[in-house]
């Protein structure tokens, strides 16, 4: 969602604030022509929709003795309005490529994995394989709900139906090595990737071969293949 998908009132507070930083409820009445009682039930909406929150203005309290609560945007309100994380994430990557060498955009990754799996190995600690893999899901939102584990005829699989960093894997595919090799060093098994959303499957799918434990010269980061074959 972005503000202008919302009602015009309630985006007319919200770019207000975004351009005031925090404002009281007579000042937005007063700049939005609107009553104050009005603004404060829309204010009260947003806050229940988490995209505002009011905070103590310490100073007019002191002036005043009486306690004032300005409003502000949260970090999710301020991602109502437009960014470009996605350029800034590839402009690093082709930076480190094409500044530093090739090389070393391998070790900035290879850091990157390894920085996953330790915080990962402690969630995982006393899992077997299959329960590792299930409590996985959670990489790729907090409650899984866009991630599933299946285990049948095609073999024991993880399937991603919402990449988080679509936009920057598309262009730079080779962040994509980072969720392959995490996968294979928390799982201790060979895993390969068989679907992809940059082949237009509208999904990753991960392929995990509980029958190919890796030796421990196998750990760590590499470069994915270009193009996997389910075997």
């Amino acid at each position: 969602m972005n503000a202008d998908q919302l009602p015009t009132t309630r985006k007319s507070i919200l770019e207000t604030l975004k351009r005031d930083g925090k404002a009281a409820i007579a000042d937005l009445a007063g700049r939005l022509g609107m009553s104050g009682e009005a603004v404060r039930q829309q204010l009260l909406q947003l806050q229940r929709e988490g995209w505002v929150e009011a905070v103590r203005d310490e100073a007019h309290e002191k002036r005043s003795g009486r306690p004032a609560a300005h409003y502000r945007l949260t970090p999710a309100g301020d991602h109502l309005f437009p960014k470009n994380y996605d350029n800034l994430g590839v402009a690093l990557l082709d930076a480190v490529s094409s500044h530093l060498g090739p090389d070393i955009l391998s070790r900035v990754l290879s850091a990157m994995t390894e920085a996953r799996a330790k915080v990962w190995e402690q969630r995982l600690a006393g899992k077997n394989l299959h329960e590792k893999l299930q409590a996985l899901t959670a990489m790729y939102d907090a409650h899984g709900a866009y991630a599933h584990v299946e285990d049948g005829q095609n073999g024991l699989r993880l399937v991603e139906q919402n990449c988080p960093y679509l936009n920057v894997a598309n262009q730079r595919p080779v962040i994509c090595s980072i969720s392959v090799a995490l996968l294979s060093q928390l799982l201790g098994v060979e895993v390969v990737r068989e679907e992809r959303f940059q082949d237009g499957d509208g999904r990753c799918v991960f392929r995990v071969y509980e029958e190919r434990p890796l030796q421990e010269d196998q750990r760590g980061w590499k470069l994915e293949p270009a193009k996997s074959s389910p075997s």
